[in-house]
């Protein structure tokens, strides 16, 4: 889910392949969690929390860069998030369904937010901060703007257009 909040993210495919190869005498497979398609490149992606992760895995897991450095593609494995992720992530995530913007605060929100402003500036700019909130987080759900996930969502989070989210 987080990568559905990067700003310069194109598409996402969930266990884009199988990969079989050979250590120690042995054939295993490894399928990789996600392939993500950015603006800066592609990466391929391994989940898995540092604590459950097995000697097999790091093997696995060498195999997947081995093929991502083959393919001219980027490799990570994510295994530990901070504090903080999950409750923003919740946060956006609540916001997923299409909501209507009566008061036309959407195109608004996108030019305020040209350049770079801090979440609770572009909120207030608008004259309904509630209702602002909200129409922020759903533009960050549908990818319309981007912030770095590093910190928590707050109000001096910055929020930028999505194709500077990773600049």
């Amino acid at each position: 889910m987080a990568l559905d909040f990067a700003g310069a993210v194109d598409d996402v495919v969930s266990q884009p392949l199988k990969i079989s190869f050979a250590t120690c005498g042995k054939r295993r497979a490894h399928t990789p969690d996600y392939l993500a398609v950015t603006r800066r490149g592609v990466w391929l992606i391994d989940v898995r929390p540092e604590p459950l992760i097995k000697e097999s895995d790091r093997e696995s897991f060498a195999a997947a860069a081995e093929v991502a450095v083959a393919c001219g593609w980027r490799y990570a494995v994510a295994a530990r998030w901070r504090e903080h992720a999950f409750a923003g992530l919740d946060a956006m995530a609540s916001r997923r369904r299409l909501s209507s913007d009566p008061l036309g605060l959407r195109p608004v929100l996108l030019t305020e937010a040209d350049g770079g402003r801090r979440f609770g500036e572009l909120a207030a700019a608008t004259g309904c901060e509630p209702v602002a909130r909200a129409q922020l987080l759903h533009l960050l759900w549908s990818r319309q703007l981007g912030i770095n996930l590093a910190g928590p969502l707050q109000d001096r989070s910055l929020v930028m257009p999505a194709g500077e989210a990773s600049r």
